[in-house]
């Protein structure tokens, strides 16, 4: 909704540019914020604020031009006021909360589902624990933000396969596998010198 707001102010500044009313600015950005008073409307902008300076005008002159400049093809609004210095407040339609929420009943697990990614093949690689030590909750850490990034990739319309690396094999495995022996030999009794590239914490 954020965003849909912030499409509808910057196409009014371009209007309002367009017809004269404001120079040509830089509208690096568009805050959208949930006012903490409910009276307020549902969300407040700041943007005659921010472009003020650079337009040198009075920011609710400015507001005022954005305000009677809103296109609202969609029919969002209910209703837009100018408050305090140069606030724009937007009131939502009620109804309109009512539809998003049958769409989200219509598309059930579908809702949410974008086409940014166009079916781009991309291959998401993510290590597993080490297996020569401790298991801790770092190792989990991989694991579980390589699966969520994969999943919200595929949300975004991207065709994602998964690589675990699982190190099961090479020089740390035959070291590993070593160092358990000699542990176990002195487990049993026996006087073990452990070599250096072995491994000697207190898990083996």
């Amino acid at each position: 909704m954020k965003t849909k707001l912030a499409d509808l102010i910057a196409n009014a500044v371009a209007a309002c540019t367009q017809k004269g009313l404001l120079p040509d600015l830089k509208l690096s950005r568009i805050e959208i914020e949930v006012p903490a008073n409910p009276e307020h409307g549902d969300y407040a902008s700041n943007v005659a604020m921010i472009l003020a300076s650079q337009a040198k005008q009075n920011p609710r002159k400015i507001a005022q031009a954005i305000q009677e400049n809103l296109s609202d093809p969609e029919g969002i609004l209910e209703k837009t006021e100018i408050a305090g210095p140069g606030f724009l407040n937007f009131r939502l339609k009620d109804d309109l909360w009512r539809k998003i929420l049958q769409n989200i009943l219509d598309q059930k697990e579908k809702y949410g589902y974008l086409d940014i990614g166009q079916g781009k093949k991309v291959q998401v690689e993510f290590v597993s624990a080490n297996p020569t030590g401790p298991l801790h909750i770092g190792h989990a850490r991989g694991a579980v933000v390589g699966d969520v990034l994969t999943n919200l990739l595929q949300i975004a319309g991207y065709r994602v396969s998964k690589e675990y690396y699982i190190n099961d094999a090479g020089n740390q495995m035959n070291n590993l596998g070593k160092s358990v022996l000699y542990r176990y030999r002195e487990l049993l009794g026996e006087k073990i010198e452990f070599p250096e590239n072995c491994y000697q914490g207190n898990y083996i």
